[in-house]
């Protein structure tokens, strides 16, 4: 497989991503122009990226890291607005999200467990906006503000991006402010209901104050229609806003102050009915048997919700809500000091977070209510010097960050809940769980510091030596409180452990009463060590081992059980990931440049992988982290993209990515291996009747071998642009033609890889055309031109009842956009 990947990439090719007729010889706006890149880009026919991966500026070709590179024109044409979309450009790169706070931005298959919602743990992909640590990753789902360049680094960064990222780094850039007035608009409208508007103008104040201000805002009718509420949902409804101030009293002294807002509202985000699997439970406990007995205990009201995904249709009947705001302040501070140069960066974020979800994912009254809303602070410093010399570059830094999360939870069971969890004369009695609810507290507090550095040696004009270390101090506490209510409002208390049968017993068996506090901290140190050779001038070598962590983590949503339904108060604390990895790379630019050509290899070894495991009932904990002994990634990435002439550019980028459990062998089974009554705890775990009703569940499950969710083995991206000089209505410009594809092949969406949650590979391929020229562009588009029926993510629906939800991808979108510049 991998001898025809390299095939296919040698042939088709693959890429950093930058259509090479918008590429500039230049840094990001409003960085320090880079002479001796210039002058070399002027010397070629090629372009010259310059980036600051390793915080300081250099060209793309000179960095020993895979790293792929997404210029702010390359993202507004391809209609890439945001970190989600962004994936469909870098294919090692995943992003999976049921709502802003449920997301998953992973590279290699790698940074965060798929599919849980926890504050307690870190991501191991960071999130940088003007060296800025986004420490939650809903701000992946905001649009791209005013973005000059997005940087994707593949592989562990802790040594000068810290904070654990142990899978890479997402490195944004915004358009700085300008002492040349300049200003751009764009209009977007298209079919949904769509509309896209953003506007930056920039500019002097005085002689040593220069001003940008920029704005962008989006809507969208939704991709799915509630039968219920007689709306679409899942909508697009975002605003964004950013301003910053520049002092520059000399050129050895710049101080950057900015803020930035923005805001969600839309209704979302709800799933719809994909497909029933058979569990171990009772057939007369499963999906289809539950819902036929609500209809006959109810005549007249006949539930039957459409199983026709890419209907559009669910009929969700709790309320939908994902309000989201996110912003902050930052300082930044750069200063030459001639042998080296000095940077502040002081930053304050907050988030507030105001969802309600329906949890049960059907349109019946089991969970009819369920949010979890959330208020973040975060405050962080970094001091950084660096200095380059003729044999010695370094840089040099201390960060330090602090944290502090608050939730207040509601869960509230339905007029339907008793007849879908109880058996027996209680299971037709509706106020046993109707108006039971269980009110969460909770808090955490995150601190962190590190002392870091990063050295290169360059022993000949040709080799270099660079090491790099971190070390690296956290501590998390969490407090987490749940109090339990039935329907007449009066606390209730599971100890002592009712008596069976009882209603206070059925009421404990779906909510119970808890009170937890975890803490801890840890130390780690983080070291790389990378040796890179110029073969010529365009053709560079690289090898690299890193060894990173992933510091400990704390189960913020409330514990797990005992098998005696007491409190599991040893699953409060996740250790660190420990993280071996390593990597060869080839870098080229051929014929003049007009060619680049990249190559890399990777393999990385976790040993206590932070992996997520599911409740499978509504009285457990949905969700929360514990250890995999073992997991690995390995694979191959190609880039290549080629600019024979100022007329055609075009670019295809490949990966291959086989990450696996390596060893987890008390992983939670999969629902095809659960909701029977469990087997003995000394029987070895049978797995030979997964599907069968009323067969015995294993306890826990050997998933080792098996690979990771949301990972697909194969990825690939493509596009070309070709143009023609042409004057139309007097305006000289060009015409062109445009296109840009992705593929994914299948890939598992339960983080035990069921039979029932595999998702089908599928290919989507956009379309555009326009006329541009100084000063403006004009062009329409088509997005999914093909209309292919393809799903984001499953969900697999608490209760071990078999149903399975999930989100269809986007439809066929059209649309025109016309932008000016001056």
């Amino acid at each position: 497989m991998i001898a025809r990947f390299l095939l296919l990439a040698s042939v088709a090719s693959a890429s950093i991503i930058v259509p090479a007729a918008h590429a500039q010889a230049q840094a990001p706006d409003g960085a320090p122009d880079q002479a001796d890149a210039t002058a070399e880009a002027q010397r070629v026919r090629g372009d010259v990226i310059v980036v600051t991966a390793r915080r300081r500026q250099e060209t793309a070709q000179e960095v020993p890291l895979a790293i792929s590179v997404i210029r702010g024109d390359s993202i507004e044409s391809t209609g890439n607005f945001n970190i989600v979309k962004l994936q469909q450009l870098a294919p090692t790169l995943q992003v999976y999200t049921t709502n802003p706070r449920n997301t998953s931005v992973n590279i290699r298959g790698l940074g965060v467990p798929f599919g849980l919602t926890s504050d307690g743990f870190e991501q191991g992909v960071g999130i940088y906006v003007d060296d800025v640590y986004n420490s939650r990753v809903a701000a992946a789902t905001f649009d791209f503000l005013d973005v000059a360049q997005v940087e994707v680094l593949r592989g562990p960064q802790g040594t000068l991006y810290g904070k654990n990222t142990t899978a890479g780094a997402i490195n944004i850039t915004t358009n700085q402010p300008t002492f040349d007035f300049e200003g751009r608009a764009e209009l977007t409208v298209g079919n949904l209901n769509y509309k896209q508007a953003k506007a930056a103008i920039s500019g002097p104040l005085t002689d040593t104050i220069a001003a940008r201000i920029a704005i962008a805002s989006t809507s969208r009718r939704g991709t799915l229609f509630n039968t219920t509420s007689d709306r679409w949902i899942n909508e697009q409804d975002n605003l964004g806003l950013r301003g910053q101030l520049l002092f520059k009293p000399s050129e050895d002294l710049s101080i950057t102050l900015s803020g930035d807002y923005s805001k969600q509202d839309p209704e979302g985000f709800g799933t719809a009915f994909v497909r029933v699997g058979r569990t171990q439970r009772a057939l007369n406990r499963q999906y289809d048997a539950l819902v036929a007995a609500i209809n006959a205990a109810n005549p007249g009201r006949n539930y039957a919700p459409s199983r026709n995904v890419y209907d559009r249709r669910t009929d969700l009947d709790s309320s939908l809500n994902a309000g989201n705001k996110i912003g902050g302040a930052s300082l930044k501070v750069n200063w030459d000091l001639g042998a080296g140069k000095f940077t502040s960066v002081t930053a304050w974020r907050f988030w507030d977070w105001k969802p309600e979800n329906d949890r049960d994912f059907t349109g019946l009254s089991i969970v009819s209510r369920s949010q979890n809303p959330s208020q973040q602070d975060q405050y962080s410093q970094e001091f950084r010097y660096s200095q380059e010399g003729d044999r010695i570059d370094f840089v040099v830094g201390l960060f330090g960050f602090k944290q502090r999360i608050d939730t207040q939870g509601t869960e509230q069971q339905g007029a339907d809940a008793s007849r879908w969890s109880l058996t027996g004369a209680l299971a037709n009695d509706p106020s046993v769980l109707q108006g039971l609810t269980a009110s969460n507290t909770q808090y955490l507090k995150s601190d962190s510091a590190a002392l870091f550095g990063q050295l290169s040696w360059k022993v000949t004009d040709a080799l270099t030596i660079q090491s790099g270390a971190r070390i690296n101090y956290d501590k998390k506490s969490g407090f987490y409180e749940r109090v339990v209510t039935n329907g007449q409002g009066q606390l209730i208390s599971c100890s002592p452990t009712p008596a069976a049968g009882s209603v206070l017993a059925a009421q404990c068996g779906v909510y119970q009463p808890q009170v937890s506090a975890p803490s801890d901290s840890a130390w780690n140190f983080t070291y790389d060590f990378n040796l890179n050779y110029k073969f010529a001038r365009d053709v560079l070598a690289y090898a690299t081992y890193a060894k990173s962590f992933k510091t400990l983590g704390i189960n913020q949503n409330g514990l797990p059980l005992n098998a005696d339904n007491s409190v599991n108060y040893d699953a409060g604390t996740v250790k660190p990931e420990s993280v071996n990895h390593y990597e060869i790379g080839l870098k080229t630019q051929l014929w003049d440049r007009r060619a680049t050509f990249n190559l890399s290899a990777f393999r990385t070894d976790i040993k206590n992988f932070q992996a997520t495991v599911n409740g499978g009932q509504f009285g457990t904990v949905r969700g929360y982290l514990a250890n995999a002994g073992k997991v690995r990634s390995q694979g191959i990435e190609a880039d290549f993209k080629i600019t024979p002439s100022d007329r055609f550019s075009a670019y295809a980028n490949g990966a291959y990515t086989d990450a696996k459990y390596k060893r987890f062998t008390n992983a939670p089974c999969p629902p095809e291996l659960s909701g029977g009554t469990l087997q003995p705890a000394s029987a070895t775990p049978d797995y030979s009747q997964a599907g069968v009703p009323g067969a015995l569940s294993p306890r826990q499950c050997d998933i080792s071998g098996q690979e990771l969710p949301g990972v697909s083995k194969w990825a690939f991206s493509y596009g070309a642009e070709v143009n023609a000089p042409i004057t139309l209505l007097a305006k000289e410009g060009q015409v062109y033609l445009g296109v840009d594809g992705n593929y994914r092949s299948r890939w598992n969406s339960n983080a035990s890889p069921s039979i029932y949650t595999e998702v089908k590979g599928y290919a989507l391929t956009n379309v555009r055309a326009g006329f541009r020229g100084e000063g403006f562009d004009v062009f329409g588009w088509v997005r999914n031109a093909f209309d292919v029926n393809y799903i984001e993510t499953l969900q697999v629906a608490p209760g071990n009842t078999g149903l399975i939800a999930g989100q269809p991808g986007d439809p066929q979108t059209w649309g025109g956009t016309i932008k000016f510049s001056f």
